[in-house]
């Protein structure tokens, strides 16, 4: 949608513009004679003739700006119904996850829950196949990598990825409780240690990450971690007094979900306040956090996402 709106905005400027070079360039003809408008040679001002064009520049400027909107609006309608039933499936899809764990050992429960994935995953499936035929993005390689390391304890459990300018990648390995530098070549060349399960991570500089550390215990803070000549240095960290279970950057602000909330922080720690509070279960506030990288949809999305009525 938003290229639509680049676009269209583009092809309003260019118009316009031309209209005016040409006007202008008729203006400085103009400009060293008078125009005989009659057969009596009756002479209008310059002035006159100018006043006429710009009004008539400014009603075609108008007209073709409305346009355009209406073009635009028509073009997006059908591309928020796509993103709509998006949101909705994955809604559904995400609940019916959380569910189905509930009720292992409970036959019947079990049965009607697996159905019901069931029919949602193969609505999901006829969905995409109908508005998702061609593929926006092409995987051009595909490759198996082993990022362990010999002081990890477990398996590796990546949790979040960042990828950084240079081509680096960094990984959240939640049950190693580690941050692990890539290079191209996907070695690890770095790795740093936090106190807890990492959850999420974020990027808040080009060269810095926000890693959201939690246990669902009494640990719940934000470790800050800089990249430092192909180096992990551990920064500041953020004391929370909720669990950090998502984060997400935006414009100097940190977004961090609990599980049953959002909220807004300064990167200084400091709250600014509660975005979204849903304490009916556990993982109400988990999926919204991303929604926050376009401030002006986050109404919508919590609203897609979590049926927040006005």
């Amino acid at each position: 949608m938003e290229s639509l709106k680049v676009s269209f905005n583009e092809h309003e400027r260019l118009i316009v513009d031309r209209l005016r070079v040409n006007i202008i360039s008729y203006l400085r003809e103009c400009d060293t004679r008078t125009v005989n408008t009659t057969q009596e040679h009756i002479q209008y001002p310059i002035s006159e003739m100018r006043e006429e064009i710009k009004y008539l520049l400014a009603d075609f400027e108008k007209s073709t700006i409305k346009e355009k909107k209406e073009e635009l609006n028509l073009k997006q309608a059908p591309l928020k119904v796509v993103r709509n039933s998006c949101i909705r499936l994955h809604y559904e899809l995400f609940h019916l996850h959380v569910a189905i764990p509930k009720v292992l050992g409970k036959p019947e429960l079990s049965f009607i829950a697996s159905k019901r994935c069931l029919e949602k995953i193969q609505q999901s499936d006829i969905f995409i196949k109908e508005y998702f035929s061609n593929n926006v993005f092409t995987v051009n390689e595909k490759s198996v990598q082993n990022v362990k390391i010999p002081s990890d304890s477990d398996i590796c459990s990546i949790s979040a990825i960042c990828a950084l300018r240079d081509g680096q990648v960094l990984i959240a390995d939640r049950v190693n409780k580690r941050v692990k530098l890539l290079n191209e070549q996907y070695q690890v060349v770095s790795h740093c240690g936090v106190i807890a399960d990492i959850w999420d991570m974020c990027p808040i500089t080009p060269s810095e990450v926000a890693v959201a550390v939690d246990d669902l215990g009494n640990t719940h803070e934000v470790q800050l971690i800089t990249v430092i000549q192909s180096e992990l240095v551990s920064g500041r960290k953020l004391q929370l007094q909720h669990r950090c279970r998502g984060i997400a950057h935006h414009q100097g602000d940190l977004f961090i979900a609990s599980g049953t909330a959002l909220f807004k922080y300064t990167v200084n720690g400091q709250l600014v306040g509660t975005l979204y509070e849903d304490q009916s279960t556990d993982d109400t506030g988990i999926i919204i956090v991303d929604s926050v990288i376009h401030p002006d949809n986050i109404r919508n999305m919590y609203r897609g996402f979590l049926d927040i009525s006005e």
